[in-house]
């Protein structure tokens, strides 16, 4: 099975200058703003001395500004002009990453199948999550073929029951909004068909500026004309669970600031929100903490991949089954933060994983 990785990789020019590829000026910028001095730094790239001063200057040439101060004790750090590269590339890598990942994995099985190779993958469609990644890492380190695409939950579940899929991936808030998310999904959910894998728990939540500086506490807050708002993309079901917490406490949406501002990932709500570009967004505690910022829980969900019952009895789904019921994956799944593996890998039947809503 082929491997395929695809990674951002952005250039930048200014008037006459000629292009410049940022790939390794930004890694020197980050060995820089990590050990504070440029030849340590230059010497972590694989570049000199030499080297790594005439790219400084030519990206200062194109930026027309400083990148770098020195601070007597302090060592080499970087300006704001070079901290906002930095924090640029974690936003296109947080946004991109689940889209790239989805080409990959159309181009392995498209140069498979132009080898010859014989099919036996397993075709995972799923909500973009920590513990996924997770377990695509696991897959691909057993060298099991995977298709991977990233949808919405509703379009997971509409993939398996049009059988263009073997994995389903999406999530049910627990509490008070639980049965209706079960509504949303059931016209595609046969439970004489289908069965459900328990994958995890998470927290779903406020994420906000490291030492929450502007006090927020609820989402009342948000209505606030200080507050900058970051929100995942219309359709999601991250941004259709907000707007029903919004809808229960009474908050019109139109009165936040930055409502319609978007993104794609938690992540890359998170590295919006640590690059000083909004004050707060909605998502999981992972990308949080990723990002070293602050969380206020609000919402517990659980993940359940969706799988045909017979499919399951048979390879690969069965390899994929005991590796998600394996002790070691269950601890890596265990160290995201925010997110509990006590029931990862337990498959269930819809009524006893619904049975309050049954």
């Amino acid at each position: 099975m082929y491997k395929v990785s695809i990674e951002p990789h952005w250039r930048i020019a200014y008037g006459k200058n000629a292009a410049m590829d940022t790939a390794l000026l930004l890694r020197l910028l980050s060995a820089i703003q990590t050990q504070g001095a440029i030849l340590q730094a230059a010497k972590t790239v694989n570049l000199s001395y030499r080297h790594a001063w005439g790219m400084l200057r030519d990206a200062e040439t194109i930026f027309g500004g400083a990148l770098l101060k020195k601070q007597r004790g302090r060592g080499t750090r970087l300006t704001p002009l070079a901290t906002t590269l930095l924090w640029a590339d974690k936003r296109i890598s947080a946004r991109l990453s689940p889209t790239l990942e989805s080409l990959s994995s159309e181009l392995e099985i498209e140069l498979s199948k132009s080898m010859m190779a014989e099919r036996n993958s397993v075709r995972l469609i799923a909500r973009h999550g920590f513990a996924v990644e997770e377990l695509i890492r696991r897959l691909n380190s057993e060298g099991l073929p995977i298709e991977l695409r990233y949808l919405s939950s509703t379009g997971a579940v509409a993939a398996l029951a049009r059988q263009e899929c073997d994995l389903a991936g999406f999530r049910i808030p627990l509490g008070e909004f639980e049965a209706e998310t079960i509504a949303r999904y059931s016209p595609w959910l046969d439970p004489g068909k289908h069965c459900l894998i328990h994958l995890a728990v998470m927290n779903q939540g406020l994420l906000l500026a490291h030492g929450n500086p502007k006090g927020i506490h609820t989402l009342t807050d948000l209505t606030r004309h200080d507050i900058r708002f970051v929100n995942r993309q219309a359709g999601s079901g991250t941004r259709i669970l907000l707007e029903t917490l919004l809808t229960r406490a009474g908050i019109a949406k139109e009165s936040i600031n930055g409502f319609q501002t978007e993104e794609f990932t938690h992540s890359a709500i998170a590295a919006y929100i640590a690059s000083g570009m909004a004050n707060t967004g909605f998502g999981v505690e992972t990308a949080a903490r990723q990002f070293n910022l602050d969380f206020i829980p609000l919402v517990r969900e659980r993940y359940f991949f969706a799988v045909e019952k017979e499919a399951l009895r048979r390879a690969p789904l069965r390899n994929v089954l005991d590796i998600l019921q394996s002790d070691d994956f269950r601890e890596r799944v265990s160290h995201l933060v925010g997110y509990d593996a006590t029931d990862t890998g337990r498959v269930l039947t819809l009524e006893t994983a619904f049975q309050h809503h049954s």
